[in-house]
């Protein structure tokens, strides 16, 4: 895929785009310019490490959602009395 790192150079937001040849270049998704600066992409490195990391994350934010869902199950439970 070619999904490319951008920095705007009128607000400094960095951001990724996939750009296609139909596409077009890019503009910034803040302030729509499109004077940016293309970034070096850093290679995914896979690791012992970097794995454990990622599945916390993954399960931190799993929780988060499953708090999220069982509220609103909750509040929909409320205001829905059948």
């Amino acid at each position: 895929m070619p999904i490319f790192e951008y920095a705007c150079k009128g607000c400094g937001r960095e951001f990724e785009a996939l750009v296609l040849p139909t596409t077009g270049a890019p503009s910034c998704p803040a302030c729509k310019s499109t004077e940016l600066d293309k970034l070096i992409s850093r290679p995914a490195i896979k690791s012992e490490t970097t794995h454990g990391l990622a599945m916390k994350a993954a399960r931190k934010r799993d929780k988060i959602a499953g708090s999220e869902k069982a509220r609103e199950q909750r509040e929909y439970e409320l205001h829905h009395n059948d």
